[in-house]
This record gives C-alpha cells, structure tokens and sequence, in this order.
C-alpha cells in the first residue's frame, strides 16, 4: 500500500475503473451470448439481439474498454452467422447450383463475344495493313518505272 497520498488516491480510482470496466466487459459479453444461442436455435427474436449487442460493443468501444478496431471485428463475425443462417435457410442447393449455371453460361457467352471483337479487330488491322503494304509497293514501282522511262 503506497504511503503518498496522491498515490493512495490513484490505487482507489484504478479500482473503481477496473470493476467499471469490468462491468461493461461483462455486460457485452453477456449480450453476444444471449444473441448467439438464439440465433443457434433459429429464434425470431435473435435480429432483435443482434442489434442489443451491436449495441452493448459501441458502448463498450466508446468507453474505451475494447478497441474500434475489436468492436468492429466482433460486430462483422456477429453479422456473418446471422446472414449464414439466413441464406442456408433461403436457398435450397439446387437454387444455387442452377444460378451458378446460368451465370456460368452469361460468362462464356462474354467470352465468345470478346474472342469474335477481337478476331473482327484483328482483321481490321490485317485488312488496313495489307492495304497501306501494297500502296507503298505501288508506290515504289511507280517510282522505279519512272526512273527507268527517263
């Protein structure tokens, strides 16, 4: 035990933040769990605890308890299995495996069309090539043939 009393006194109000902080620790803790056992047994009322606990983890970060960093974490991966839970129940497999068809086919009929501008370009510039080639061949024989006529 310190015996300066201004040391005294910093012993006292670390005490009292240490149990505050504790609490709301505990309190944020509390609430996470509440939320993730409802929303293990499928109950309605777990976006209703999903927001409680977003909730609880600001006032938790504003405190200053845990980080925004943390706070933000938590409150993402807490967001994650609720939408998990939501989608596995939405969407049968066979949903899913008919729309990654489709977008599967939309994809390589992108492709297909991409090839046929590119080989439609390529004849383009084949095509001007050629053209600007033989210009100058005829224009390098229309000089030779003058030269050879004077």
């Amino acid at each position: 035990m310190p015996n300066i009393k201004s040391a005294i006194k910093r012993v006292k109000i670390a005490e009292k933040k240490t149990l505050n902080n504790s609490m709301i620790k505990s309190a944020y803790k509390t609430a996470v769990k509440k939320y993730e056992a409802a929303n293990a047994k499928g109950e309605e009322k777990a976006e209703e605890l999903l927001r409680l606990a977003k909730k609880t983890i600001d006032q938790a970060a504003s405190k200053g308890v845990i980080s925004k960093n943390a706070a933000s974490r938590k409150k993402s991966s807490l967001e994650k299995k609720l939408t998990n839970k939501e989608k596995s129940k939405k969407a049968p497999a066979k949903k899913v495996v008919e729309t990654k068809k489709a977008e599967g086919e939309k994809v390589e009929a992108k492709k297909e069309e991409a090839k046929t501008e590119t080989k439609k370009a390529t004849t383009k510039k084949a095509t001007s090539t050629k053209k600007s080639a033989t210009k100058a061949t005829e224009k390098t024989t229309a000089k030779k043939t003058t030269k050879k006529a004077e």
